[in-house]
């Protein structure tokens, strides 16, 4: 017989579990149910099997932060990505941007603050050479 591991297995914080639970839905390229994410997570290498209801908080937290649309299934919901990464990151920071009072000191210090060819690409989506172009 198998004895149990005495070690605890190492615990992820909630940042990892949703990054986790995005992942997964991502790579479903559908909606899923709970149960669905749970047992995706679960089968993942080296990851420690999460409560239903673990995965159900982690689901409503994505949601509310509107990260997550559901619909509802029965008497559960199905849960998709409202966008892919680059999606969700740029959502992020147009939130972060909504919220000060000084939206174009914001941006000037944030282009700024960019290394040279991070600058260049912005330019460059936003039809503008920089300085001296054109």
């Amino acid at each position: 017989m198998r004895q149990a591991d005495p070690r605890p297995s190492p615990r992820r914080g909630a940042g990892e579990l949703e990054a986790a639970v995005l992942s997964v839905l991502w790579e479903a390229a559908r909606a899923l149910s709970p149960g669905e994410v749970q047992q995706a997570l679960t089968g993942q290498a080296g990851a420690a099997e999460l409560s239903y209801s673990t995965v159900v908080t982690i689901l409503s937290r994505l949601h509310a932060k509107k990260a997550l649309a559901r619909r509802r299934d029965g008497r559960a919901f199905r849960y998709a990505p409202v966008a892919d990464e680059a999606g969700l990151a740029a959502r992020r920071l147009a939130a972060i941007l909504d919220k000060e009072p000084d939206r174009q000191a914001v941006l000037s210090r944030f282009v700024a603050d960019l290394p040279d060819s991070d600058e260049q690409l912005l330019r460059s989506l936003l039809g503008d050479g920089g300085p001296g172009a054109g």
